[in-house]
Order: structure tokens, then sequence, then C-alpha cells
């Protein structure tokens, strides 16, 4: 999977960066099909009043679907612990899905064999 990282209103650090691709490239061992993931993180704004919101932002690019999840935290690494187990959960159903769909096709094509005899 391809990672990219992008920073917003913030220095993205070595170690930012190494924690965003643990995390996110983690998620291949749920789907093994997410061909590109873009991660922006950063802070929400320049002026909020009750301290620095971090927004972490992810969007993959997976065959059928596009998860997007969007996180605001006050701290940048629980943000992106949050959209690391939402976008797990997102790719969890689309696995499910997709082998539903497999499953139901193998059924038409049994009951369409048996009725061909």
């Amino acid at each position: 999977m391809n990672i990219i990282i992008t920073g917003r209103g913030i220095e993205l650090t070595e170690p930012i960066k190494e924690y965003i691709e643990k995390k996110i490239g983690g998620l291949d061992k749920f789907y093994d099909r997410v061909i590109k993931a873009e991660v922006k993180v950063g802070k929400q704004s320049q002026h909020h009043l009750k301290g620095d919101i971090f927004v972490a932002e992810c969007k993959l690019d997976v065959p059928g679907v596009d998860p997007f999840a969007s996180v605001n935290e006050k701290n940048l690494y629980k943000a992106i612990d949050k959209l690391r187990d939402y976008l797990e959960n997102e790719l969890k159903k689309h696995k499910v899905k997709q082998r539903e769909k497999t499953k139901k096709a193998k059924r038409v094509v049994r009951q369409y064999k048996a009725y061909q005899d």
C-alpha cells in the first residue's frame, strides 16, 4: 500500500510520519486490496479558543469503494488511533459484503446448473 502523508498547519516530524505509516500501514492485514492511503493531519484552525484541536483525515483507495474518515481530537496521536479504528471497521464491513456477494453469485450458478440438468 502506498501512503501519502500531508501536514496542515504543523510540521511533520519523523516520529509522526513513522507512527502514521505504522498505524495506517497495518490496515493491510484486514483487507489486502488497499491500493493507496492519503492521510492529512494538522490543526483544525489557528484561532481555536479551547487550545489546539488536531484533525486527522484519511481517504483509502479500494476497488469498489473509497472509505473516508475524519477525526478531531486534542491529541494528534489519539486522532490517528481513532482514525485507524474507524477505517479498520469500514474495511471489515466491506470485506464481509464482498464475501457475501461472492457466495450469492455461487449460489445462483449452482441453482442454474441444477435447473439445466
